[in-house]
């Protein structure tokens, strides 16, 4: 198989309202594809239309050889929405048995790694967990049957940073191990750990494709030099790709694009002591990419 998801001119529209509009995809087997907007760009709209649980306006679209609305086909999925709603008085126990049961012809399900791994107290009800008790239970099903592909929509929203480095660590492991990934996020550390391209979606549309060198090049907002004394910030204003430096007491904090190779030789020939990285979170690459009327590449 050379594509695991494909769309073509994929629409949904609810009446005036044009939620995903020709959205064209092609994701590889074993690759992770990043889906990235605003609220409300179409994100969960589009993962809801892959596995057939909304049909499309306009549009096709193939999932590991079929569509979601086959049965076999969705066995091969692992699947956690962005909300997930299971009965009041199911516990997570309930959850992984009944849905565990739904597997158990295809291959043989151990849930106690994950459940542990997770921290998933799975006796107590639905109605009793936190969002982030509910996310874990969201979890183990998604991946308990070690599934071909995953979609996967925000899914470290309401977990501890301590449970988001261990979903980080989980989805490199099954990456590594062959399985594609489809998700949507707003956690950069989670998108760049495990992705190898990255979609921006807007209003519904594919505003713009980015491999992930590409991504980290947009979120390397700027770069903090420390020296022992004040530097006159001219003294970097005038090296290649800098595009701004400004002075804070000891600190000169540059705006760089393009290759830094020339700044640290600069800096480190004025002694510098320091350099730090800060990097800008995605809604704001979103905002400055969205404003500068991204297309799609």
């Amino acid at each position: 198989m050379d594509v695991v998801i494909q769309t073509e001119g994929l629409t949904k529209r609810w009446g005036a309202l044009t939620a995903v509009d020709h959205l064209d995809l092609q994701i590889a087997p074993g690759e992770c594809y990043a889906f990235l907007g605003r609220n409300g760009a179409g994100k969960s709209t589009t993962a809801r239309m892959l596995l057939d649980f909304i049909r499309p306006t306009e549009g096709t679209m193939r999932v590991l050889g079929g569509t979601g609305s086959d049965p076999a086909v969705r066995a091969r999925i692992g699947y956690l929405p962005g909300d997930l709603n299971l009965p009041r008085a199911m516990t997570g126990a309930d959850a992984i048995a009944y849905f565990g049961g739904l597997e158990q012809r295809r291959r043989a399900i151990d849930p106690e790694p994950l459940i542990e791994r997770f921290g998933l107290q799975p006796h107590r009800p639905f109605r009793e967990l936190s969002t982030g008790n509910r996310r874990k239970v969201g979890l183990v099903l998604a991946f308990m049957a070690n599934p071909e592909l995953l979609i996967l929509d925000e899914p470290t929203s309401g977990l501890d940073p301590l449970l988001q480095e261990a979903f980080r660590d989980l989805l490199a492991e099954r990456k590594a191990a062959g399985a594609t990934i489809w998700l949507t996020s707003h956690v950069m550390a989670e998108v760049e750990r495990v992705a190898d391209r990255v979609g921006l979606v807007r209003d519904g549309k594919l505003a713009r494709e980015l491999t992930m060198a590409e991504l980290r090049h947009q979120a390397t907002g700027q770069i903090r030099l420390s020296f022992p004394a004040p530097v006159d910030p001219h003294e970097l204003r005038t090296v290649a790709h800098v595009t701004r430096a400004e002075a804070e007491a000891r600190d000169v904090v540059v705006a760089v694009d393009g290759p830094v190779t020339d700044l640290l030789e600069r800096a480190a020939e004025l002694g510098v002591t320091g350099i730090e990285t800060e990097q800008r979170d995605l809604d704001d690459i979103f905002l400055e990419m969205y404003e500068a009327g991204g297309t799609s590449t």
